[in-house]
């Protein structure tokens, strides 16, 4: 499904602050597949979903979606086969418009936008219908300005648009970082809910390890800009945070000796 070969990119390229992002990472995703992604600061983890988005070009290799090769693909173009929730709850969504506005403007992505468009009696059911199963009550104030929802209900709502429309891949930045420990948990477990019921490809982007072991079918390490350990299937559900910790410093070890 996605396929990532030889990528490298380099911040300030050239001066004193020049920074390798990412090294020569190679990654491959099987369709279905719910990845979590984990590292240190400066690891490289934001940097691959933003180079998959099309934000910042890579500087070599390759980026291959269901067949697509969307190396070159502007930021815009790519839009239309990727779902994306960030960190931040104020940004995915549009905070002077209604609920039902912001999923309007989802339920389009990748069709020409145009004032013809209006929201039919058949989309604000299907809306409707949507929102419920986030358990939130959203369904019931469907025009109230998003700018007036809690952070966590926000977040929810930016899942449901990314999802509306069933992306070829769905790129999770941190998503649940700026929520309190609760709030956190509800998002995590809708997120949980959606991408196995609608069987999509993701990489999920988090600082927390008992999350990442928790969920997805699969886990990788990132440190430098490369992977460094990747799990899956049985070994990753026998995973605790403290075997994590000690294959990290392992591989991160033998990567050392290498260089």
């Amino acid at each position: 499904m996605l396929e990532l070969k030889e990528i490298y990119k380099t911040f300030n390229a050239g001066t004193v602050n020049e920074k390798r992002a990412i090294d020569g990472l190679n990654l491959t995703l099987e369709d279905g597949d719910f990845v979590t992604v984990i590292g240190g600061n400066g690891a490289g983890k934001s940097t691959i979903l933003n180079l998959i988005a099309g934000v910042f070009p890579v500087d070599g290799g390759s980026i291959t979606l269901n067949g697509i090769d969307m190396t070159h693909l502007p930021e815009h173009k790519r839009a239309r086969y990727l779902g994306r929730v960030f960190q931040d709850p104020m940004m995915g969504t549009a905070a002077t418009m209604g609920i039902e506005e912001n999923l309007a403007l989802a339920y389009r992505r990748g069709q020409r936008r145009g004032l013809g468009y209006g929201i039919s009696n058949a989309e604000r059911d299907l809306y409707r219908e949507k929102l419920a199963t986030l358990g939130l009550g959203l369904e019931n104030r469907m025009t109230s300005k998003v700018g007036l929802l809690s952070g966590g209900q926000r977040q929810a709502l930016t899942l449901l648009m990314a999802t509306l429309k069933k992306p070829e891949l769905l790129l999770l930045d941190e998503h649940t970082a700026a929520l309190d420990p609760k709030t956190a948990d509800k998002v995590l477990q809708l997120t949980d809910e959606i991408v196995a019921r609608d069987h999509l490809t993701t990489l999920m982007v988090t600082h927390n390890m008992k999350n990442a072991i928790q969920y997805g079918n699969r886990l990788i390490m990132m440190d430098a800009g490369r992977v460094v350990v990747d799990i899956r299937g049985e070994e990753k559900k026998k995973l605790t945070v403290h075997d994590l910790l000690e294959r990290f410093h392992i591989e991160n070890d033998r990567l050392l000796l290498s260089e």
